[in-house]
């Protein structure tokens, strides 16, 4: 379906499908921000201890390893032990930037696991897609940024260099302690410095991935009918099931017109059956009511079954407009219906 065609937004099922599918507005520019960041922070704060930790660790290995020669049967276990413990000394740094990583995915879009995107597609070593992926919005958007990426770095780079240049010459002749202390503040002063810098570029990403979602995920006039096929069902088929429910629904209604009292009608277009057992109901209860010719099939039954039909235009109206089927008539009816029914029941000698 042509692009241009896809004029409607998305419905919430096409939305649940993509997600499903892996399908994201998701920028890799702001993981990217967000990992570097937050991985140049923790070392602001960590980077002494850990480091401090890693020296004393390495100090104690080598002091170890002087005692031991090349053909020593210990010297690989001794090793591996040191290669364990630097591990596990590097392992909550490494932790604490992966939940970070794993944040910046869950500020974007949430928690999605999906195994679609594994899946094969043949699609993907298509030549003519790649072409089209290749020369596409998005590549050029992707190579535009990464441009302007590349500029503000280096910019940012300079301007921090020239600004330290005293600094640096400074560090001439000092302890190397001081030159390694000095040389990581230049560094972190750097880095935080290039992620303010890159961070609207990672925005203006975020914006750009939103809205080619947005109009990857629009529908054309075809697949929106197609999805409330699906959805609510093929109108002929509802509207076949609606008209079946109908003819249920108007057939238990004929079933009890032989047992109302009376019939009202207006007299041509509506009729309203009124069932009243003393015994079990409040008031009367309507139990059929039509127009039309429904209006004229429950006139027939009654007549059939020898109920008696009363013309009453304004009750007629009254009880077919505000009164459902199977449920009693309101207080101000009462008056109007108990005359018609007494006089009924004189008529068949019952009495009220």
């Amino acid at each position: 379906m042509p692009q241009e065609e896809k004029i409607h937004p998305p419905t919430p099922r096409r939305r649940r499908r993509a997600r499903r599918r892996g399908q994201v507005a998701k920028s890799m520019e702001i993981n990217s921000l967000l990992v570097l960041t937050g991985g140049i922070v923790l070392l602001k704060f960590l980077g002494y201890p850990l480091f401090a930790s890693l020296l004393s660790l390495s100090r104690n290995i080598w002091s170890e390893l002087f005692y031991f020669t090349s053909a020593s049967p210990d010297i690989c276990l001794k090793l591996k032990q040191a290669l364990l413990h630097t591990a596990l000394h590097l392992l909550p740094f490494f932790l604490l930037v992966a939940g970070i990583a794993l944040a910046a995915n869950i500020v974007q879009v949430g928690f999605v696991f999906s195994f679609y995107p594994l899946a094969p597609d043949p699609g993907r070593i298509n030549p003519v897609r790649g072409l089209k992926r290749i020369f596409s919005t998005q590549a050029l958007m992707r190579l535009l940024i990464s441009l302007l990426k590349i500029t503000i770095v280096g910019y940012i780079a300079y301007l921090t260099v020239r600004g330290q240049l005293p600094v640096i010459f400074s560090l001439t002749g000092q302890e190397i302690g001081k030159i390694f202390v000095t040389t990581l503040r230049l560094a972190f002063y750097l880095i935080l410095s290039l992620c303010l810098g890159i961070a609207p570029l990672a925005l203006l990403d975020y914006v750009f991935q939103r809205r080619r979602y947005e109009r990857e995920l629009r529908m054309s006039p075809e697949e929106l009918k197609e999805e409330y096929k699906q959805t609510e069902g093929n109108p002929l088929t509802k509207s076949r099931i609606r008209s079946l429910q109908r003819q249920i629904l108007r057939s238990r209604m004929m079933q009890k017109v032989p047992q109302a009292d009376v019939v009202i009608t207006n007299p041509v277009h509506l009729a309203v059956a009124l069932q009243y057992e003393r015994e079990r109901m409040n008031a009367p209860v309507v139990v059929a009511k039509g127009a039309g010719l429904i209006a004229e099939k429950i006139k027939e039954v009654a007549r059939k079954h020898k109920v008696p039909i009363v013309e009453n235009k304004w009750l007629a109206q009254m009880l077919y407009r505000s009164v459902e089927i199977g449920e009693e008539i309101p207080v101000k009816l009462y008056q109007a219906v108990a005359e018609i029914l007494a006089y009924i029941y004189r008529l068949k000698g019952k009495g009220i």
